[in-house]
């Protein structure tokens, strides 16, 4: 490889149009091509997020498309992180670090933004130095005119990095005529220049149907349609939205281990049940209905940006009481993070980290306490279960300590790499770690199922999470070069276009 490719912009015409799937299969491909990719999003709003190797903070879906391309994730690929903590304000987090709450009305103000806008515009030119090309990412819309003098990350973003821009409609919602042609005339024509090309995503049906649509567009637009991307169902990537969560089957299933996940309204970082829901032994759903709730055979409370809120709607709705049931009869219950919190038997809060409430009682599984603290623990963790067995991976983001509740003795689940412990463990079916991704590693898998292993099919076979998520990559991959024309798009990188 000689030839330096421009920068790459997927823009969007709306939100959830697939620019972060299709940004990983660009990652995929250009590693696969022999370059060196790395994505960048100038900011990201998410409650999934990942701890990097350095220990710092950064967006979930930046996280994937690094491990696409084959690189340890850095907060240079996403150094401004805005993570809901209510319907009007979010935790700021910059450069990896908290740097505060914000409303979301002075956030988005023009005053205090080239602050901002300079450490972003930092971030890339740091990574654009060691890596080729920069697949970028826009959010949202790229023609939110009324953000216009505030944005961050679209349009005022691929300018700074001369990024050639594709704009990704979504034709699965309708309109995508208009969408992606409204978009484009809404541009300045300064910025319109930028745009190199369309791609039409989420196609239903037979492609040749569109093929005059494929004309008008490039005849309307002036760029060309680089490709239209069928809509798939049989490759899995992580997901950066919970919206689809509610949706996945809750029918209990015979032959295997019915895991109930409960859905709290500020869960946070649901990657973590990934790898279950890909296990053929399991079968995985997402509810806060008590009756669902009684017919699990695991119940795991996930992890949430607002603990105590969350816990205070699963006593009103009656899911508290559910968890406390189940395991009465039998069903493991597993928390992690804000869950393991709220398994204990108080969470305080002295300083006001989540709002008015200063302490509330648990659920009483854990002979544990929390106070939660102003300072966030973001860490990648090594560790091992005090049972013993293999070493695992995961990672911390918590702002909390938890401590064994007053005359209860220590009884950690975990052993980590450097010395300490993590989590609380009563028994094998109750349990309770701070470590995101603790469900990655097979080994913790089979433990959890251990228990509930007679309901399984005979031959049921174990799941390397693993190799499954890199041939996910691949696979992804091979559809868009299916149905992307890159010899042509390489051709718009290389500025032969």
């Amino acid at each position: 490889m000689s030839v330096l490719l421009h920068p790459i912009m997927l823009a969007g015409t709306g939100s959830d149009v697939g620019k972060s799937v299709l940004a990983t299969a660009l990652c995929r491909i250009f590693l696969q091509d022999g370059y060196a990719p790395a994505p960048f999003k100038a900011q990201n709003m998410a409650l999934n997020s990942y701890a990097t190797p350095e220990g710092l903070e950064i967006g979930r879906a930046q996280a994937v498309q690094a491990e696409a391309a084959g690189i340890p994730c850095h907060t240079d690929m996403n150094p401004l992180l805005l993570k809901p903590q209510s319907d009007h304000t979010s935790q700021v987090v910059l450069n990896g670090r908290p740097a505060g709450n914000r409303d979301a009305y002075d956030y988005f103000r023009k005053e205090g933004r080239e602050e901002l806008r300079a450490e972003v515009n930092a971030a890339f030119d740091r990574l654009s130095v060691r890596f080729n090309p920069i697949v970028m990412e826009g959010a949202g819309s790229l023609a939110e005119i009324n953000l216009r003098d505030s944005d961050l990350v679209n349009m005022p973003m691929a300018i700074h990095a001369g990024a050639d821009v594709i704009l990704v409609g979504d034709i699965d919602r309708g309109g995508v005529f208009a969408s992606v042609y409204g978009s484009m005339m809404l541009l300045p024509e300064e910025e319109r220049k930028y745009i190199k090309g369309i791609i039409i995503n989420k196609f239903r049906g037979d492609l040749r149907l569109f093929e005059e649509g494929r004309r008008m567009l490039e005849d309307l637009c002036g760029v060309p349609v680089l490709g239209v991307v069928p809509y798939f169902k049989d490759i899995h990537i992580e997901e950066e939205d919970s919206v689809a969560l509610a949706a996945k089957a809750a029918a209990s299933r015979s032959g295997k281990v019915n895991v109930a996940v409960v859905l709290l309204r500020h869960i946070s970082n649901y990657t973590d049940f990934d790898s279950l829901e890909r296990d053929p032994r399991v079968h995985l759903f997402y509810t806060d209905n008590v009756e669902e709730i009684s017919k699990a055979d695991i119940v795991i409370l996930p992890g949430s940006k607002s603990t105590l809120a969350d816990l205070y709607e699963l006593r009103r709705n009656g899911v508290a009481q559910a968890v406390l049931r189940a395991r009465r009869e039998g069903a493991t219950v597993l928390g992690i993070c804000g869950g393991y919190q709220m398994m204990g038997r108080m969470i305080r809060d002295p300083h006001h980290e989540e709002g008015e409430i200063e302490s509330m009682p648990g659920l009483g599984l854990l002979p544990v306490e929390t106070e939660l603290l102003p300072e966030k623990v973001t860490r990648q963790v090594r560790f091992t279960a005090v049972e013993g067995g293999v070493q695992m991976e995961g990672y911390e983001i918590h702002m909390g300590v938890t401590r064994p509740a007053e005359g209860c003795p220590e009884a950690p689940l975990n052993l980590l790499e450097n010395g300490q412990r993590d989590g609380c463990r009563a028994d094998e079916k109750c349990m309770g770690t701070y470590i995101h991704g603790i469900l990655d590693n097979a080994a913790f898998i089979d433990s959890l199922l251990a228990p509930h292993s007679a309901k399984l099919t005979a031959g049921a076979e174990k799941f390397d999470y693993r190799r499954f998520k890199e041939r996910q990559y691949d696979l992804l991959a091979d559809h868009v070069r299916r149905h992307v024309d890159i010899p042509l798009l390489y051709k718009i990188l290389k500025g032969e276009r």
